[in-house]
């Protein structure tokens, strides 16, 4: 959410001209976030975010906008974007796919507590369910293969210490298989800046553009890895037990999922360690830019394996509809 696209007020005002959102009054940059421009807009109608896709295609779009529209339309708290006046949601703006989105109240919490992490935690799992019926399709860009070719470019960037663990990790994912286990929509990156509370009330999941179909399980292991960790990379058990409790409530987890989960932590937390190595060694120039400090990761990973088999989920309880 960087930008690297520069937007004037006249070309602003010009794109806004085809939605009814009243007249512009007042916009600004956001600087969070490393992979898209955007911009907080005030209209006389309300408040919205403009986005403009630096890397997505507008033939890739339509899945995360209709996507976005369909899991605000079944009570998953989201922003829905705005249709123009032709009822389409996604525009051009300054040589780049755009697309304007409700914007949500509320604001990103630093340092979630257990009730917020059950909050999350059932809209994570409604997600999964109501998910289940979305008739749109797209693979997970940044799955095994991502990995494999991104592992590559950031090697001869790193210490001896961090290859062999890159390595190391790269070959233990290798052994293993995910066929048996539930997939549908994820998030992919429900990181503490991508959702939005009112004190203890979720508001909204924001940035969708990471969504796929993919394994269930790695959703949540992604979400657990930065909602549910202390500083030293060590799971809460607070929080962790608070978020995947109230996920239960909603869909309970299969066998395998049981079986697969210290290894999904693992993965998931390679896959963002290996993101914040290539931004870091690879930065992309922008206006404002904020780059994420990939040891956070390395921490993590590293804890993970530490703990191996001794990660487990809670038991099943009978109780989740999904």
């Amino acid at each position: 959410m960087s930008v690297f696209t520069p937007v004037g007020r006249d070309e602003l005002e010009a794109f806004l001209r085809h939605y009814a959102v009243g007249e512009l009054v007042d916009y600004q940059g956001i600087s969070a976030g490393i992979e898209n421009t955007n911009f907080f807009v005030t209209t006389t109608g309300g408040e919205y975010v403009l986005t403009l896709f630096e890397a997505l295609s507008a033939d890739e779009l339509p899945y995360f906008l209709d996507l976005m529209a369909y899991l605000a339309e079944h009570d998953v708290p989201s922003a829905h974007p705005v249709a123009d006046d032709s009822g389409r949601y996604l525009r051009t703006l300054n040589g780049k796919p755009a697309a304007l989105v409700q914007r949500l109240p509320g604001h990103n919490v630093e340092h979630p507590n257990p009730v917020q992490c059950a909050e999350l935690g059932r809209a994570v799992g409604h997600m999964h369910v109501v998910g289940q019926d979305f008739p749109g399709h797209r693979e997970n860009r940044r799955g095994p293969h991502w990995w494999a070719t991104t592992a590559e470019r950031v090697l001869p960037k790193l210490s001896p210490d961090e290859a062999r663990l890159l390595e190391q990790e790269l070959a233990f994912q290798r052994r293993h298989a995910h066929d048996a286990l539930p997939r549908g929509v994820i998030h992919a990156d429900l990181f503490r800046d991508n959702a939005l509370f009112v004190d203890d009330r979720l508001t909204g999941i924001i940035d969708f553009y990471y969504a796929c179909n993919d394994v269930l399980l790695y959703d949540v292991a992604v979400t657990v890895n930065d909602w549910c960790t202390d500083a030293e990379g060590e799971l809460d058990a607070p929080r962790l037990d608070a978020f995947l409790d109230a996920y239960r409530q909603e869909r309970e987890f299969t066998p395998a999922e049981h079986g697969a989960w210290p290894v999904m932590l693992r993965a998931a937390a390679l896959r963002f360690w290996l993101s914040r190595l290539q931004d870091k060694h690879f930065p992309r120039e922008g206006e404002l830019t904020h780059i994420k400090d990939p040891d956070v990761f390395r921490r993590i990973l590293e804890r993970r394996i530490a703990a191996g088999e001794r990660l487990r989920l809670p038991a099943s309880s009978g109780k989740a509809c999904g």
